[in-house]
């Protein structure tokens, strides 16, 4: 069977990275197949094509490297990227647009006092945004397998034509043709979805020969928009990807999520590194539950992603020092329902959607986003929720510090008390971090080790005839423990039997 494409994966990152730029994902989909029909207008070879394709689609895959700085400056930093758009970066208008968001979370004297240290060093701080975004995104398309062209052309994201661009003031022909393409193309995107072809096209014009070449921009005039607003998006760009018929071998897809995982943490400096340890701490977990190795790579590719919908929720939000109010936690719940979102796109990855985007969702529905309990969430999620929980605690965050691991321990076993962590998956997470194990010592409801195997086997849809052989024991103490379990747990069936088994980590899936 083979995995997934690299261009959907990609492709999938391309919405994560939607999301920090304020946008509704399928924008950089639908300006890669602007750059795609640009570049058939101008009459560029199918190198330059596939370029201009892939640098359109993560064109700001470094967005997310300078959030951390944006907020410093800006607060929301996504809603400064959103209103970016609108304004050709020069003159009166940025400086407008640069006046209206910095300091803009912060009280008249502290935000006034913000302004003030920003615009006296205004092209130096802007310069260190602009380093920041291309190293980043250059060592990104590296890992991704985008090749030279493309990350030759990403250096170039932020100049202009005119030359009065950052890093290196290149200009005109200087600049690659299929960067040149991507500038046009993905802020006509916006202005096009949001006010249509008339709107584009003098966007265009009115920028041309400052922020826009404009050879490209006569390019498109006569590019044919139509469909670009009603098509599958999805669909219609990846039919542009130059190799979409490229498919993933396992390894290479284990990389690729790898690299995206890293990209994710990027957002947050306390976050570097979090997604590839909570990783690597599941599948341990996992293979120390003796788990088959197809669910050990399973969980652990959920773990490298599960916090990718972060890219929704400005920064301003997850380095708040103090609370949140109840809007601002309504941001932040909804992240791992972005994740799922991003990731059910790719055939193939709907298991990693599905336990990726169930990470903080707890047994008793006190968890986020959807307050799914007990067997609604798979044993997967339960240890990924353990290993996340378990990994954040030993690490900084703004409103608190790290905890010790006896500390991080005991927080992990306080919630499996209270039924919202699995207790087993709790205790395999602890043991694969280098705590030593605890002996459960009482099952829920009354039920005795022996009653728990037999349940076990039961919820499984074991015969009493095979219960008996398996346990070593007659078939008609089967049926006696069979009845005792029943009226212990209050049911009357298997299917009965089975849930219960789910809702109280019963089921076998973690020897504990």
């Amino acid at each position: 069977m083979s995995g997934p494409r690299r261009a959907e994966v990609l492709a999938s990152l391309s919405l994560a990275i939607d999301l920090g730029l304020g946008q509704p994902m399928e924008h950089m989909l639908r300006a890669a197949l602007i750059a795609t029909r640009l570049a058939d207008r101008l009459g560029l070879d199918d190198t330059q094509r596939g370029t201009a394709f892939y640098a359109t689609l993560v064109a700001w895959i470094g967005c997310h490297a300078d959030s951390h700085e944006l907020s410093r400056w800006f607060g929301d930093d996504i809603a400064y990227r959103a209103d970016s758009y609108q304004v050709n970066w020069q003159g009166l208008p940025f400086l407008r647009l640069l006046a209206t968001h910095v300091g803009q979370d912060q009280g008249p004297l502290s935000r006034g006092l913000t302004a003030a240290a920003f615009f006296v060093k205004i092209k130096g701080r802007l310069s260190d945004l602009i380093h920041s975004h291309c190293s980043s995104a250059a060592g990104l398309a590296d890992r991704l397998g985008l090749g030279d062209r493309v990350r030759e052309a990403l250096a170039c994201t932020f100049e202009r034509y005119d030359g009065s661009g950052l890093p290196g003031g290149r200009g005109g022909d200087d600049i690659p043709i299929e960067m040149r393409i991507v500038h046009l193309a993905e802020v006509a995107e916006v202005f096009l979805r949001q006010d249509g072809v008339d709107a584009a096209v003098a966007m265009a014009k009115s920028r041309a020969g400052s922020q826009f070449d404009p050879a490209v921009v006569e390019a498109f005039e006569s590019t044919d928009l139509e469909g670009l607003l009603d098509d599958d998006v999805w669909t219609a760009a990846l039919r542009q990807a130059p190799d979409n018929t490229s498919t993933l071998t396992e390894a290479e897809l284990d990389d690729l999520l790898l690299a995206i995982g890293d990209f994710a943490d990027l957002k947050c400096p306390f976050t570097i590194g979090h997604s590839r340890g909570v990783a690597e701490l599941a599948a341990q977990a996992a293979r120390g539950c003796g788990l088959p190795e197809p669910d050990v790579r399973l969980v652990r590719r959920a773990a490298l992603v599960h916090d990718l919908g972060r890219m929704g929720v400005p920064n301003s939000l997850w380095e708040k020092p103090g609370p949140l109010t109840e809007a601002e936690w309504e941001r932040v719940r909804l992240h791992p329902y972005l994740t799922g979102r991003i990731l059910r796109r790719v055939p193939g990855l709907e298991q990693v959607a599905a336990i990726a985007a169930a990470h903080h969702e707890r047994l008793d529905g006190s968890g986020y986003p959807l307050g799914a309990a007990g067997a609604a969430l798979a044993p997967l999620a339960r240890l990924l929720g353990a290993a996340d929980t378990y990994h954040a605690l030993t690490e900084m965050r703004p409103h608190r510090g790290p905890y010790g691991p006896d500390d991080a321990a005991e927080f992990l076993r306080r919630q499996a008390r209270e039924s919202r962590l699995d207790a087993q998956a709790v205790e395999a997470v602890l043991q694969a971090a280098g705590h030593p194990v605890r002996q459960r010592k009482a099952f829920p409801a009354g039920l005795t080790g022996r009653e728990v195997e037999v349940l076990r086997l039961v919820a499984a849809g074991r015969p009493n005839r095979e219960i008996a052989g398996l346990l070593v024991i007659s078939e008609k103490t089967v049926r006696n423990h069979v009845e005792h379990i029943y009226a212990k747990i209050g049911v009357s069936n298997r299917t009965g039997a089975g849930l219960f088994a789910l809702e109280h980590g019963l089921t076998g899936a973690f020897s504990g």
